[in-house]
């Protein structure tokens, strides 16, 4: 089986948990890093033993040598680099939130279309062992009906006026960067909602402090599902159905197992994460490169655009608006 030769772009803690956990793969290989200056991603490449180190983003656009690029920049950043790279040709994993807003989501899907590559979401969660068997245990029909999902995301913080989740123009606020969560974890299980509720305080940038959700759903399905940057919420989720029902612990969104309970009977089922988590999702990236797929049927891109549309209209309702839009 020949390696996939990876490309990383930003040199953040996200990008280097990626790459710690790219390091162990032996299936992968580590070609080159880029920054937005060359300091940074020299130092990176140092620290990880890569090759290569860009300081602009058209360097890995331009490498012969690369199959794949992680993107790990701020996500207001993220449309501007994956356009970039799949004109190049280059097949792209995206960290979430995957855009600033649907629209932008909607234009590199086409152009990844256009170019014939796969592009995908690096939304974790679903590409994790535990989250896997919970989506096959519930279409076996284990909990009956999925009727009720619950789920949060809070940190205490504080975070303060300079700190990126309080910049409008680096996408800030709780929904983007820890919403996506909640969100992604009910459409999964309950699929795209046709009711979207919400409401939330806002900071004095403008961006989303604590916000609720509640998502209706054709069949009568509800969401109700919150995230904030002030308060240290559970971080918990449960999926109630109409046979049973499936409880995750505190950071639902990287589970080591769940719960399963039916009546009287509690089942605890153990599967856990490989390394950080982040192989889960580099692997499915690998397998579909490998297979020829252009899309990753555990992140498929319509699953990405309909989160994407969910929170915009989240954010319409809260009046939350980014630069540009």
């Amino acid at each position: 089986m020949r390696k996939i030769r990876w490309g990383v772009l930003a040199t953040g803690g996200i990008a280097a948990s990626f790459t710690e956990d790219l390091l162990t793969m032996p299936d992968a290989e580590l070609v080159a890093v880029a920054s937005r200056a060359t300091e940074p991603a020299r130092r990176f490449a140092h620290r990880y033993d890569i090759a290569r180190a860009y300081g602009d983003w058209q360097g890995l656009a331009d490498d012969p040598d690369i199959d794949i690029v992680y993107v790990a920049t701020p996500h207001a950043a993220h449309h501007a680099a994956a356009a970039l790279l799949l004109d190049a040709g280059k097949a792209v994993l995206v960290e979430k939130a995957f855009t600033l807003n649907h629209a932008q989501a909607d234009d590199l899907a086409a152009r990844a279309r256009r170019a014939g590559v796969l592009l995908m979401e690096a939304m974790w969660t679903r590409t994790l062992p535990a989250v896997r068997e919970m989506t096959a245990r519930i279409a076996d029909g284990a909990i009956g009906t999925p009727t009720v999902v619950t789920a949060d995301f809070g940190l205490a913080g504080p975070f303060d006026t300079t700190h990126r989740l309080r910049a409008p123009a680096l996408g800030g606020g709780a929904l983007l960067d820890l919403g996506v969560y909640p969100v992604s974890f009910a459409q999964l299980v309950l699929g795209t909602p046709d009711t979207i509720r919400a409401t939330g305080r806002l900071t004095p940038e403008g961006v989303d402090e604590t916000t609720g959700i509640l998502l209706g759903h054709p069949d009568g399905a509800i969401a109700t599902l919150s995230c904030s940057i002030t308060a240290d919420t559970p971080r918990t989720a449960t999926i109630t159905g109409t046979h049973g029902r499936i409880e995750l612990d505190r950071g639902f969104f990287a589970p080591n197992g769940f719960r399963l309970i039916r009546g009287d009977t509690l089942d605890h089922i153990t599967a856990p994460i490989t390394a950080r988590g982040y192989v889960h999702e580099a692997a499915e990236a690998m397998r579909c490169l490998r297979a020829g797929e252009t899309d990753s049927p555990l992140v498929p891109l319509a699953d990405t655009l309909s989160v994407m549309r969910t929170m915009d209209a989240v954010r319409a309702q809260l009046g939350v608006r980014y630069p540009g839009e």
